[in-house]
């Protein structure tokens, strides 16, 4: 039988800085950061103080406020992205969440509303997905595809928008709508991998996730076969032409830590940890943070 979601509790102690510091899990932003560069690495003429400032407010706001909510409202025990050992929650972290995402509408005013727009809709979906009463997280295709589509396509298009201020209507254009498509699809592949090591704690919490339902191996598969759908698609992108190689040089030791990392999983399920789901995310967020930099830099 399923434990049932607790109400948060508002009688605990008032957080350390630290301990809130650590549930903002800031670093966890660079594995979000290849979005960004891809939208930079596709943009003729940027706007150089809108783009620095969109990068700042999501990456030091907006996804810490959804950090910092998702915690708040899971208060986790065990590992997290970035963080092996949770320190303790109470309405402190909510606040700051609130907090966060209030000075990242008031910045975002500057940019644009059509960025406004987006971190209204983002900052809603994300807190949809932590709260009790809607819990989203709790439906594993509906959650992994909202995921996938706000971190993925939509934060593309918002940040190409706002860092070229064309209109929205520009957006439709189809090679944005193929490259938002292929920052979808690696979120896609790479989320159920992120929540591998974490099945007995989202038990506890009653909250079927992809890979919970998809089970250990299930994960592993979804994760290759999205892998090789966004690969496909960066070969059309690019046209067969030299960056779409350059990609998979970049991503080579990402792709032999996995195949290698299932050979022992498919043998061993206990080895579907944390320790090696950070690892996972890391060289894949290293290899797509280089290769869209470089792209941007040489372009």
């Amino acid at each position: 039988m399923e434990t049932p979601v607790l109400p948060p509790s508002t009688t605990s102690p008032g957080m350390s800085l630290r301990a809130v510091w650590l549930h903002l899990r800031v670093p966890f932003s660079f594995f979000l950061m290849p979005v960004f560069w891809f939208a930079l690495s596709q943009s003729a003429h940027p706007d150089a103080g809108r783009t620095w400032a969109v990068f700042l407010i999501i990456h030091l706001l907006l996804y810490p406020a959804s950090h910092a909510y998702n915690s708040y409202y899971d208060k986790d025990t065990e590992s997290i992205g970035l963080l092996a050992t949770p320190p303790p929650v109470d309405r402190t972290l909510l606040w700051v969440a609130w907090g966060l995402d209030a000075v990242a509408l008031l910045h975002g005013l500057w940019v644009g509303w059509p960025f406004v727009a987006y971190l209204l809709v983002y900052g809603f979906i994300s807190k949809a997905y932590s709260h009790d009463r809607m819990r989203l997280k709790k439906y594993p295709v509906l959650s992994w595809l909202i995921v996938g589509l706000c971190q993925g396509g939509l934060t593309f298009l918002a940040t190409y928008q706002a860092i070229n201020q064309v209109p929205i209507s520009h957006l439709l254009n189809t090679n944005l709508m193929l490259a938002a498509s292929l920052c979808s699809l690696n979120i896609l592949a790479i989320y159920p991998i992120t929540q591998v090591y974490q099945h007995a704690e989202d038990s506890r919490r009653g909250d079927l996730t992809m890979s919970r339902w998809l089970g250990i191996r299930g994960t592993f598969g979804c994760t290759g076969l999205i892998f090789t759908l966004a690969t496909a698609g960066f070969y059309v992108f690019y046209r067969g032409q030299a960056p779409f190689y350059g990609l998979q040089i970049c991503l080579l030791p990402a792709t032999l830590f996995f195949v290698i990392w299932y050979s022992h999983v498919h043998r061993d399920a206990r080895l579907a940890n944390y320790t090696s789901a950070m690892r996972m995310t890391l060289l894949a967020g290293i290899g797509l943070n280089l290769f869209f930099i470089v792209q941007w830099l040489f372009k």
